[in-house]
C-alpha cells in the first residue's frame, strides 16, 4: 500500500512546480503558460480543501489535448521548443494528480530535467540563478518525504548543505568534462530561433526599431585606453543596392588578408560578441589582422566562416585611422553610384545643383555636406511614416528622421551628383561600465552612416546623423534627441541609480560569461597545460575526472566516518536527559531502551517520577513511530530542559 502524502509536502511539491515552470514562461507559448497556472492553481486549491483527485479519465483527455496542441503549435514534437513545452505540461499534471510518495518522486524529477532545460534557451546568470532555487526547492521536497514535518529553516538548511557537498563534484566535471563545440542544442527546427539584431537590408524605421532594446549586442575589454567616441564605429552590413525605399548588401568576396593597408594608431581590445545567426563580427573599423575562423570582406567587414550562434570572445586590434580602398575595383565604384532610373526628382535635382559644371568630388560632397548642416534637419526616433519617394519626403517635407533616414538621403543625393557612395550599417559608441572597464555595446547603440569615395583618398566615412544631432556621437543617443521625447526607462537621468544596479549586475553577468560559458575547449586546453597536462583528448579528460571522481568520493566518505556523530535534534534531547541522570549517579547502560532506563531513573527520582515516565514515552513514541513532528521534538526538548532531578 502506497504511502499518501503530508499536506506540508503537497505544499512543498507545489511550490517546486510553481519555481521550475515560471522561468520557462519566457519561451513558452502563452496559452500553454496559462493552461499550467490553471493546472497549478487547481492542485494548490485541492490541497486548500482536501478535495478528492480529479477523474483519471479527465486528467488523460488533458494531457492528450495538451499534447495535440503543442503538436499544432510547434508543427513536430523532436526538438527543444516542443519537447519543454510538454515536460512542463506533463510536470502539472502529474503534480494534480499526485497522492504518494511515488507520484511526488515521479514530479520531483519531472523538476530536475526542467531545471536543466532552462540552460537549452538561456545561459545567463540570471536563470543559473533561478535554476539554482528550483533545485534546491526540489532537494528540500525529496528530504521531507523521508524526513518528515520540520521547520522551514531547518529543511533549507539542509537541502542547501547538500548542494554545497555536491560543489566539489561540480567543481570536477566542470574542469574536467570534455568540452564539445557548438551551441548547447543543435536541431535546426528551433536551434537558433529568437535571435534578434542587425538586418542585411535597411528601410526607413527599421534600425530606430533596434534603438528600444536594452539587450546587449557585444562588449569590448580593451588593454589600454579607449578610442575616442568619434571612432567608435563597429562595422556590420554595407548596403550598396538601392530599389527605391530599401537598401541592400551587394555581392563581395572574402580573403584572409585585409584588402587595405592598417594604419595610425592601434587599439588592442578582447570582443564578446552575443549570438545573432549572422556572419558579422561587428569588429571597430579596421582590423590589421583576422583572428582564426574569419575572413575579410571586399567591403572591409570582418566575418566569421559560420553563423554566431554561441558567445563567442576574440582578440583584435583596430587602427580606426585607416583610410582605404585608394584603388578600387571598377565594377564596385559603378555599384555605389548605381540608382533607380525613377524616383525622388526633388533630391535629383538637389544633386545637379551641387554638381555644377567643374565641380570636383570634394567639392560635391562638401556642398552636400552644408547642405545637411544648415538645413536644419530633426534627429527623430519617431519619424513621419515616409511617402512612396522616401529621399525627398525626408528632404524637403518631413525633414525629421533617424539615422537611416539621414544616411539614405545622404548617399542617395551623392550618388544623384555623380559620386560613388554606400551605406554602412552596423553600432556606434558604447556605455562604459564603471564596475569593471567594458564597454557595453548594446542594441541602442545601433547606426547608419555613410561611407562616399574620392579620387587618390579611398573611401571616407561621413556619418550625416552627426551634422544634425553631434551629441549622437559624443555623448549619446540621449542627448541627441529633442527635449520632450519619451525614452526608454533607463536612458532617462531621473534613475541613474537604477542604471547604477544594471551596471554591477551586468558586471558580474560578464564574469560569468567570461569564466564560466567562456571556458570552452581552448580555455581548458590553456587551464591543463598549467598543470603539465599537455594531452587533452576526450581519453584523458575522461581518466582525469573519473579519477578526480574518486578521490572525492573517498575523502567524503574518510570524513563522513570521521567526524563526531550528534544525532538529530531528538538524540540531542535524549541525551540531555542520560546527563541528568549520569550527574544524579544514574548512568545509561548501552543495553538499556528508553522505556527501561525511563523505569529505573524514575524509580531513583520518585518526586520526578511522572515526568520522567512520560518523557520516556514520549521520546519512543517519537523515535520508534517515525516521521517525528519537529514541534513534538521541541515540546520535548523544553520539558527535559525544565526537568531537576532530586
Amino acid at each position: 500500500m502506497r504511502a499518501e502524502l503530508q499536506r506540508d509536502t503537497r505544499h512543498w511539491l507545489i511550490a517546486t512546480a510553481c519555481l521550475t515552470v515560471a522561468p520557462h514562461t519566457l519561451w513558452l507559448p502563452s496559452w500553454l503558460s496559462a493552461l499550467c497556472a490553471i493546472l497549478l492553481g487547481a492542485t494548490l486549491w485541492q490541497a486548500a480543501r482536501a478535495r478528492r483527485a480529479l477523474p483519471r479519465m479527465l486528467l488523460l483527455f488533458i494531457a492528450l489535448a495538451a499534447a495535440a496542441a503543442i503538436k499544432l503549435h510547434f508543427g513536430h514534437f523532436f526538438g527543444k521548443d516542443p519537447g519543454i513545452a510538454l515536460l512542463a505540461a506533463l510536470l502539472c499534471l502529474k503534480l494534480l494528480e499526485s497522492r504518494s510518495s511515488r507520484d511526488a518522486r515521479a514530479v520531483i524529477l519531472l523538476a530536475f530535467f526542467l531545471q536543466l532545460g532552462l540552460f537549452l534557451n538561456d545561459q545567463t546568470l540570471a536563470i543559473a540563478a533561478l535554476a539554482l532555487c528550483g533545485t534546491l526547492a526540489a532537494t528540500v521536497t525529496l528530504q521531507s518525504l523521508h524526513l518528515g514535518a520540520q521547520p522551514v529553516r531547518v529543511r533549507l538548511r539542509s537541502g542547501a548543505m547538500l548542494l554545497a557537498q555536491a560543489l566539489p563534484l561540480m567543481v570536477v566535471l566542470f574542469i574536467f568534462f570534455p568540452r564539445i563545440p557548438g551551441p548547447l542544442w543543435g536541431l535546426p527546427a528551433d536551434a537558433h530561433s529568437g535571435l534578434s539584431g542587425l538586418s542585411d537590408t535597411m528601410a526607413p524605421g527599421s534600425i530606430s526599431e533596434l534603438i528600444l532594446s536594452e539587450a546587449i549586442a557585444f562588449r569590448a575589454a580593451f588593454d589600454g585606453p579607449l578610442p575616442p567616441p568619434e571612432e567608435r564605429y563597429w562595422r556590420g552590413p554595407v548596403l550598396s543596392e538601392f530599389d527605391g525605399r530599401s537598401w541592400r548588401e551587394a555581392r563581395f568576396s572574402t580573403a584572409a588578408q585585409p584588402p587595405y593597408v592598417a594604419a595610425g594608431p592601434a587599439y588592442r581590445y578582447r570582443l564578446t560578441l552575443e549570438p545573432h545567426n549572422r556572419h558579422w563580427l561587428l569588429a571597430l573599423d579596421y582590423t590589421d589582422q583576422a583572428p582564426p575562423g574569419s575572413r575579410y570582406a571586399s567591403d572591409y567587414k570582418l566575418l566569421s566562416t559560420r553563423p554566431l550562434r554561441e558567445r563567442i570572445r576574440i582578440d583584435l586590434q583596430a587602427r580606426p585611422q585607416t583610410r582605404p580602398g585608394a584603388q578600387e575595383d571598377a565594377a564596385v565604384l559603378a555599384a555605389a553610384r548605381r540608382l533607380p532610373s525613377t524616383g525622388n526628382p526633388r533630391a535629383r535635382a538637389l544633386a545637379a545643383q551641387f554638381a555644377a559644371p567643374g565641380a570636383t568630388p570634394a567639392e560635391i560632397l562638401q556642398r552636400t555636406l552644408e547642405h545637411f548642416r544648415d538645413a536644419r534637419y530633426v534627429y527623430t526616433l519617431n519619424p513621419p511614416l515616409a511617402a512612396a519617394d522616401s529621399v525627398d519626403d525626408f528632404l524637403f517635407d518631413s525633414r525629421a528622421g533617424f539615422c537611416e533616414h539621414f544616411s539614405s538621403a545622404f548617399v542617395f543625393t551623392l550618388r544623384a551628383a555623380g559620386l560613388a557612395a554606400r551605406v554602412v550599417t552596423g553600432y556606434q559608441g558604447g556605455e562604459l561600465n564603471p564596475v569593471d572597464g567594458v564597454l557595453v555595446v548594446r542594441q541602442s547603440h545601433a547606426h547608419a552612416w555613410a561611407e562616399v569615395w574620392l579620387p587618390g583618398e579611398g573611401w571616407r566615412r561621413v556619418d550625416p546623423t552627426a551634422l544634425a544631432a553631434p551629441a549622437r556621437i559624443s555623448t549619446g543617443l540621449a542627448e541627441a534627441l529633442p527635449a520632450g521625447t519619451v525614452l526608454p526607462l533607463l536612458m532617462r537621468a531621473e534613475f541613474s541609480w537604477l542604471r547604477q544596479i544594471r551596471q554591477r549586475w551586468e558586471a558580474a553577468s560578464n564574469h560569468w560569461n567570461q569564466w564560466v560559458l567562456g571556458y570552452d575547449r581552448e580555455r581548458q586546453h590553456e587551464l591543463l597545460q598549467r598543470f603539465g597536462i599537455g594531452d587533452t583528448g576526450w581519453q584523458r579528460l575522461a581518466l582525469l575526472m573519473s579519477a578526480g571522481i574518486a578521490l572525492l568520493v573517498v575523502a567524503l566518505l574518510a570524513w563522513a566516518y570521521a567526524r563526531p556523530r550528534r544525532g538529530d535534534a531528538l538524540d540531542r534531547a535524549w541525551a540531555a536527559l542520560c546527563a541528568k541522570g549520569a550527574g544524579r549517579g544514574h548512568r545509561r547502560q548501552a543495553w538499556e531502551g528508553p522505556l527501561d532506563y525511563g523505569r529505573r531513573l524514575a524509580g531513583a527520582c520518585p518526586a520526578q517520577a511522572q515526568e520522567v515516565h512520560a518523557i520516556a514515552t514520549e521520546y519512543a513514541r517519537l523515535r520508534y513511530r517515525p516521521p517525528a513532528d519537529g514541534d513534538a521534538v521541541r515540546a520535548l526538548a523544553q520539558r527535559i530542559r525544565r526537568l531537576k532531578l532530586q
